[in-house]
């Protein structure tokens, strides 16, 4: 008992010593541009601190009085040292110049190079678009989502699509942040492309595992993403020519070193192609995308930047003036960023985020209109104390009002189908947390913490109660401003590094997540018109507890990490479909739900090279993902439609010269779960099919080699500088499965055979990117 009093003696002594310390803090940038720089690193000698840079290129550092040597360095730029005598607190503001070696550019990682060891968070993956840029995608279009796919725990939704699914979880179940504000649905032309230009990007995390605090709402990962600010030194221009879409970037300087925006468009022109048919009705015809991103900041003076940025984009197909169908988002967000002091950090945050899509179908006898809309407001004020270097926190209060109009159905004159209205739903969602990053001995560091939510459901509207079979038995309408319940949830979550040596290290983390928001879909795709709710008297919220455990390790001076983590998520309150279910302008929807509970368990491998003239990674998944409803295969464990046994990428990138550099990825894994029906009976001359087990069968394996090459060609005219890229998607044709159906044979109606739909064979792209 004197020992552990003796420890913890010592241990707070040195937090009060280091209370006592001056402190070292500013912002890093970049010289060029301006731009912050995110995860920058602040080392002292002696005593070997360090420190590193906030999502908005803040850094705080306790140091005692006297001279100490301080090196600001980021991966991929120049490091830059400083001498200096600090009597008291001092800020130091620092430009950092891209290093010379053109190659180091390719990765500039947002943390320090031996971050992934000793760094407690745990399941979290990041990287720039100077990575996205350099992987092969269909149609030549650079792909932030679908990089992602390639990453360990992630899976793609299947081929072309830009849907994914993390750690078994739903494609709802992930948080979608630009710029802080929620991006609901993430795919352009039914999910062969994402939403997310990469020129318009400076920054991407994405959260599996031990999520902080600060994020909630989903239960299955968190993707954060950084759009850039704007060049604050000189005016440039950027952009690129594809066969399908272009796209454009400017940024400049308002008044230089003060204040910049940056405004980035992108549109597909497969319309345009479709003018030059002979037949009215096709030429007629929509179908194309466009997405359009900018943002502004101002530094008013070294205490306070304000940033306001938005996003808006927006597809439409349509078949002459027989078929119309829209969809997109919009998001908004202002923020503040102030320093209180020389340790405490203010971010202020105002946003507003919504998702629409229309139907419009005229015919001789139809003419009607199908409508959805969600919305929702958000205020965040966070606050981050660095109290000294082994001990800072993060707290702050979140308030998100949530709206959603459901799909009804406004029908025309002389239409055979009727007007449906439903009932709208409203949600407040009031959240408070804490977390504490801790490093009380060289070999632990910690990062705990605790997000309390309170989500009420709200009126106005009436609210259903239903029996066993799903049918409404009673109802009670509750008045605008009426709370009809609440749901509150206590999130605790944990990580910690225990390091072996500078090169090694085991961390664990555990997470609760609470989930208010539910999409509601039967495809493995995220279609536009999946429906939203949020949990009422009938859905509760899902509830998500997972635990991981890893083994990190970096090879020969951090060129090479390694990884190695197994994890086990249990879920609750999730939710399937009875046979039958009707999605679209269905007011008693919720009587179609079943309810049930959900896990998912596997094992990641994860190889990464990041420097050097050869550089990529190879990832491994080994996962199970299941579900279990009563009323669903007589109350048994049954494989999610997510369900994949085997994922393998190998991701590769070789600079050949200083003009050519060759990408190849190759994607192999085991097909999705799938219902396929067992036999087939027939009822007044018509063949049923008769299913038995849900998703017991599955796809066909799937796998795929893309390569690229991209020549970039020495210019007199220093200023002007752009590339040719030119891709294979598919390179060796493979016709993987997209869907297989089931249909009589021509010459023998009592044989039922299946057959293949592909969606892609080889596809070949050009790109001609440029910048001045």
């Amino acid at each position: 008992m004197n020992r552990l009093w003796l420890i913890f003696a010592v241990l707070f002594g040195s937090i009060n010593a280091f209370a006592q310390q001056v402190v070292l803090n500013g912002v890093i940038r970049d010289a060029e541009s301006g731009e912050t720089l995110i995860g920058a690193v602040v080392s002292v000698e002696p005593g070997l601190q360090a420190a590193s840079t906030n999502a908005y290129g803040f850094y705080s550092l306790a140091l005692s009085e006297g001279k100490h040597r301080v090196t600001f360095s980021y991966v991929g730029y120049q490091s830059h040292l400083e001498e200096i005598d600090i009597s008291d607190s001092h800020r130091l503001n620092v430009e950092l110049r891209r290093g010379n070696n053109t190659i180091e550019e390719v990765v500039v990682s947002a943390e320090r190079k031996d971050d992934n060891v000793s760094n407690p968070q745990m399941g979290v993956l990041n990287f720039t678009m100077e990575e996205v840029k350099n992987v092969p995608v269909v149609f030549g279009e650079r792909d932030l989502l679908k990089t992602i796919q390639l990453l360990p725990g992630v899976q793609s939704g299947g081929e072309g699509s830009s849907n994914f699914y993390v750690r078994g979880g739903g494609g709802d179940q992930n948080l979608i942040l630009l710029d802080e504000a929620t991006v609901y649905n993430a795919s352009h032309l039914l999910g062969f492309f994402s939403t997310f230009n990469s020129d318009a990007i400076k920054d991407v995390q994405l959260y599996k595992g031990g999520i902080p605090s600060q994020f909630g709402g989903r239960i299955s990962s968190v993707l954060d993403i950084a759009m850039l600010d704007g060049n604050q030194k000189k005016m440039t221009t950027e952009g690129g020519i594809g066969l399908i879409a272009s796209r454009l970037k400017v940024e400049a300087p308002l008044i230089k070193d003060k204040s910049s925006f940056m405004i980035s468009g992108r549109r597909t022109y497969a319309d345009m192609f479709l003018k030059l048919s002979n037949d009215d009705d096709v030429n007629k015809s929509k179908l194309y995308f466009y997405d359009l991103n900018a943002k502004l900041n101002f530094r008013f003076n070294d205490k306070n930047t304000l940033y306001l940025s938005g996003y808006f984009g927006k597809d439409d197909l349509g078949y002459s003036d027989l078929f119309n169908f829209d969809w997109g988002n919009a998001t908004a967000t202002v923020r503040w960023n102030h320093i209180f002091s020389d340790k405490l950090f203010s971010n202020t945050s105002l946003i507003y985020s919504d998702f629409t899509y229309n139907v419009q179908v005229s015919s001789d006898d139809s003419n009607f209109g199908i409508a959805s809309k969600i919305r929702n407001w958000n205020f965040k004020q966070d606050f981050s104390y660095y109290q000294n270097p082994i001990s800072t926190w993060r707290f702050g209060v979140h308030a998100l009002q949530q709206s959603i109009y459901p799909a009804s159905i406004t029908a025309g004159e002389n239409t055979s189908v009727n007007s449906i209205d439903v009932d709208n739903r409203q949600g407040v969602e009031v959240a408070a947390y804490v977390s504490h990053t801790w490093s009380p001995i060289d070999w632990l560091s910690v990062l705990y913490g605790l997000r309390v939510t309170d989500f009420m459901v709200m009126g106005p509207g009436t609210f259903y109660t239903y029996d066993d079979d799903g049918e409404a038995v009673a109802e009670q309408y509750y008045g605008r401003g009426t709370v009809a319940k609440h749901y509150l949830n206590v999130e605790p979550r944990f990580s910690a590094s225990f390091l072996l040596n500078e090169q090694h290290s085991i961390k664990a983390s555990y997470n609760r997540i609470a989930q208010n928001l539910h999409q509601l879909t039967n495809t493995t795709a995220s279609l536009p018109t999946d429906q939203y709710v949020v949990s009422s008297l009938n859905i509760k919220p899902q509830i998500a507890d997972q635990v991981a455990v890893g083994y990190f390790r970096n090879f020969k001076d951090n060129r090479y990490e390694f990884s190695l983590e197994t994890y086990y998520k249990h879920m609750d309150n999730q939710i399937d479909f009875r046979n039958g279910a009707d999605l679209q302008a269905n007011q008693y929807l919720e009587g179609d739900l079943l309810y049930g509970i959900g896990r998912a368990y596997g094992v990641e491998a994860y190889l990464r090279k990041s420097t050097g003239k050869l550089h990529g990674w190879i990832s491994y998944t080994l996962a199970r993902s299941e579900r279990k409803f009563d009323e669903i295969d007589h109350g048994q464990w049954f494989r999610a439609r997510q369900d994949r046994t085997h994922d393998v990428s190998v991701v590769s990138m070789y600079e050949l010269s200083k003009k050519w550099t060759l990408g190849a990825t190759f994607v192999y894994y085991t097909g999705n779960a799938v219902t396929f029906p067992s036999g087939k009976y027939e009822v007044d001359g018509k063949t049923m099919f008769y299913y038995t087990e849900r998703n017991g069968y599955r796809m066909p394996n799937y796998h795929r080699l893309d390569l690229s090459a991209t020549y970039e060609p020495v210019l007199s005219d220093k200023r002007f500088r752009s590339s040719w890229t030119f891709g294979l998607y598919n390179a060796y044709n493979r016709r993987n499965a997209y869907i297989i159906d089931f249909r009589e044979n021509k010459n023998n109606t009592n044989i039922t055979e299946a057959y293949k739909i592909a969606l892609f064979g080889i596809i070949p792209s050009v790109t001609w990117n440029f910048k001045f």
